[in-house]
């Protein structure tokens, strides 16, 4: 093995070893907050594409999980930027940590997913750039990854809160 093949799998043993310990700290951080609303949710943690990934899920089903996602999503968005700053509050580093409850940001990226693959169909076929409708930055990484794997490019457009996606033909 090279001495780069070894710095470089050494780096992202560290990298995962970091997104690891951002997910332990978040978790806590939601155990506390599960805790102090009184709401039964089990955590999950995972790394998915150079994120921590954590989820709150609920065995039984129950609706309670809803009150922490909100209306659109609003209320899980406030909870992500704060589990964010509680990892960096510890780490001392700014942290991309993925938060999804019941669920929510799963469903949403498969009808994103959709909704920018419907696009760029209707732009190959009209020849037309598609604007949509304002999303947040997730929202938007969906809808952009979706039109490049249907072969097409993307721009966000606008100021937030009112940003959303160019869809260009090629």
């Amino acid at each position: 093995m090279t001495e780069g093949t070894t710095s470089a799998a050494t780096e992202g043993g560290d990298t995962l070893t970091r997104l690891e310990q951002e997910g332990e700290i978040a978790a806590d951080y939601l155990e506390g907050l599960l805790d102090i609303a009184d709401l039964d949710g089990d955590i999950d943690m995972d790394v998915e594409a150079d994120r921590a990934a954590v989820s709150i899920i609920s065995d039984t089903g129950s609706r309670d999980l809803q009150k922490l996602v909100g209306r659109d999503g609003e209320v899980l968005e406030a909870l992500q930027e704060l589990t964010r700053l509680a990892v960096h509050r510890e780490t001392g580093d700014r942290s991309r940590l993925m938060l999804d409850i019941g669920g929510y940001r799963a469903r949403k990226r498969e009808e994103l997913s959709e909704l920018g693959a419907k696009a760029a169909a209707e732009v190959k076929s009209s020849g037309e750039p598609v604007k949509l409708k304002p999303m947040t930055p997730f929202e938007r990484k969906v809808v952009h990854d979706a039109v490049k794997t249907a072969g097409l490019r993307s721009e966000s457009e606008g100021e937030e809160p009112q940003r959303f996606v160019v869809v260009l033909p090629s």
